[in-house]
């Protein structure tokens, strides 16, 4: 310990260091990041809502193995639970996408699974990963929730337990906003400093030009009587009086202003990269057109919603289902969903599968929750007979999994 270090310890200061891991600089105004601060950060808030909101809007159907076919088990308990209610509370989108932005801003989401008298799952009920601790025990994983000051502990078959990308631990995920937190901590620095600026009115506009010298005195009276009236937010706006020959000049924009803006649509990049989502989607609109904004719509599902997707249906499978029920039953999620309310692309989809001969038209009916029309899917021939339509082709991605 140096001899300054030791003389502010004995008259109560200390030193903060301002450099952190690998001496990358720590924005010491920036707040603790949580998942609660990060959500403050409009890119990050943007991020969580495009991935858990679309996720959980999208249909999750239980399905069952017909031979090479399949159909839907609207029958089966856990069609219920995964498509129209998780529990007596909660719809199957709000406890969907409440796990989802877990996964996001914690890296792991849990719901207490419920079985009925059958073994059949009939509720999911989702637990703040913060009130959960993962124990690796002899016979397996175990899961210790607290809630009221009372703790319950629940085996690995009674917990869904989603991950982001697995840790080195092998048993809890990261979030993104843990891998980097820095990320969001400048972001949030960058935020503080905006607020402060116009909250305190400490930006300078301009500067007052006397004709004459003055003495101390007038200085800290007309600084005390300028910053009384148009200091603050709340001043913004108000119009200055001048009296005897005071001249106000205003300041054009600084290049730290014109930094600290740039700072800030980085930030936006930033935060958007760390979770893997096209700056469109969140609102980034600078560089975007239609071109490629339609592209990274199509990015926005095949890259950055699909490991989620297919997280929830592996997830679904392993604990929802027994080794028996897997080979019968399987989850999806219906991405064609998104097409709900772009009606011109939603004709389309229909027309080339119809066309391609992959699907049928009461099939497309059926999708569009129309009544059926008998005959529909016959085709008119010469001399007034008709004959049915071939059966329709495996959907094309299905046909290259099966290829796989």
């Amino acid at each position: 310990m140096s001899i300054i270090t030791r003389i502010k310890s004995a008259i109560g200061l200390e030193s903060r260091s301002v450099l952190g891991v690998n001496g990358w600089p720590v924005p010491l105004s920036a707040s603790a990041v949580t998942p609660a601060t990060a959500q403050g950060v409009s890119a990050v808030y943007a991020c969580v809502q495009a991935i858990a909101e679309t996720t959980a809007s999208l249909p999750l159907i239980l399905f069952k193995r017909n031979g090479d076919d399949r159909e839907r088990a609207s029958d089966h308990p856990l069609y219920r639970v995964l498509h129209d209610m998780a529990n007596p509370e909660q719809t199957a989108l709000e406890a969907r996408e409440y796990m989802q932005a877990c996964v996001l801003l914690r890296g792991n989401a849990f719901a207490r699974i419920v079985r009925g008298w059958d073994g059949q799952v009939r509720e999911l009920w989702p637990l703040n990963p913060d009130n959960v601790q993962v124990q690796r025990t002899s016979s397996g994983l175990v899961y210790d929730y607290t809630k009221d000051g009372v703790l319950t502990r629940l085996l690995a078959h009674e917990v869904l337990h989603l991950r982001h990308r697995l840790g080195d631990d092998g048993v809890m995920g990261v979030s993104p906003i843990a891998a980097a937190r820095g990320v969001v901590e400048l972001a949030q620095a960058e935020n503080e400093h905006g607020r402060n600026t116009f909250t305190n009115g400490a930006k300078l506009l301009g500067v007052l030009k006397f004709p004459g010298r003055l003495k101390p005195e007038q200085r800290q009276a007309i600084a005390t009587s300028w910053a009384s009236q148009h200091a603050g937010g709340s001043n913004s706006g108000r119009t200055a009086i001048l009296e005897e020959g005071v001249d106000f000049q205003a300041l054009s924009m600084t290049l730290e202003d014109a930094e600290w803006i740039a700072a800030r649509q980085f930030s936006v990049e930033e935060v958007a990269r760390l979770f893997r989502v096209p700056p469109t989607v969140i609102g980034d609109l600078r560089n975007g057109n239609y071109s490629n904004s339609v592209e990274m719509a199509r990015q926005f599902v095949t890259q950055t919603l699909r490991r989620h997707l297919v997280a929830w249906e592996q997830a679904i499978a392993a604990k929802c289902l027994t080794d028996a029920g897997r080979r019968m039953y399987f989850a999806e999620h219906q991405v064609e969903g998104l097409l709900r309310g772009d009606s011109a692309n939603r004709a389309a989809f229909y027309s080339s599968g119809i066309a391609d001969g992959w699907m049928l038209k009461s099939e497309a009916r059926k999708l569009e929750n129309l009544p059926a029309i008998d005959g529909l899917d016959s085709q008119p021939v010469e001399g007034g007979h008709s004959v049915p339509t071939p059966a329709p082709l495996p959907y094309p991605s299905k046909q290259q999994e099966a290829m796989a």
